[in-house]
């Protein structure tokens, strides 16, 4: 076993875990934050997304061991007391979700998209999200709601 220290979404955890622990089972399995998905389990359809010390990665390609020390934001960190980002209402009003399953991913890919280029045009929006899957929305309303939030202050600042 071994020891680590993350914050995940505000809240620093110290654990033991199996050094071939997956970050995406430790957040789901351990810390009971299940609205990470585990998709594909080989980091091809990106539904597991997280943020890492700033950077997007799949949280199933990733051990938990190798978060220690680092800062995780989770989809569920994302709003604050109850209330939606401009990203994330933009899905929703954009119907950029259909099942959902991959939504969690492409909110966090999308929210790295706009920390790097806050005005991005429709093909670096698919070029960002190429490593996300989805089997349902067609992926036109995706790109539509991170249009729409870039144009949104909120999401800016």
């Amino acid at each position: 076993m071994t020891r680590i220290s993350v914050k995940v979404d505000g809240t620093t955890y110290e654990d033991e875990v199996e050094p071939r622990l997956l970050l995406v089972h430790y957040l789901r399995d351990r810390l009971g934050l299940t609205g990470t998905p585990v998709g594909c389990d080989t980091s091809n359809c990106g539904a597991c997304t997280v943020d890492l010390d700033g950077e997007s990665v799949k949280s199933c390609s990733v051990l938990a061991v190798q978060a220690d020390g680092c800062a995780v934001t989770t989809v569920q960190g994302l709003s604050k007391d109850g209330e939606w980002t401009g990203l994330q209402r933009a899905f929703h009003e954009r119907h950029a979700l259909q099942c959902g399953y991959c939504t969690p991913g492409m909110l966090m890919a999308a929210r790295d998209l706009l920390k790097e280029n806050p005005r991005p045009t429709a093909d670096e929006v698919r070029h960002a999200l190429e490593g996300n899957l989805c089997r349902c929305t067609g992926y036109q309303n995706i790109v539509r709601a991170v249009l729409a939030a870039a144009s949104d202050e909120e999401v800016r600042a």
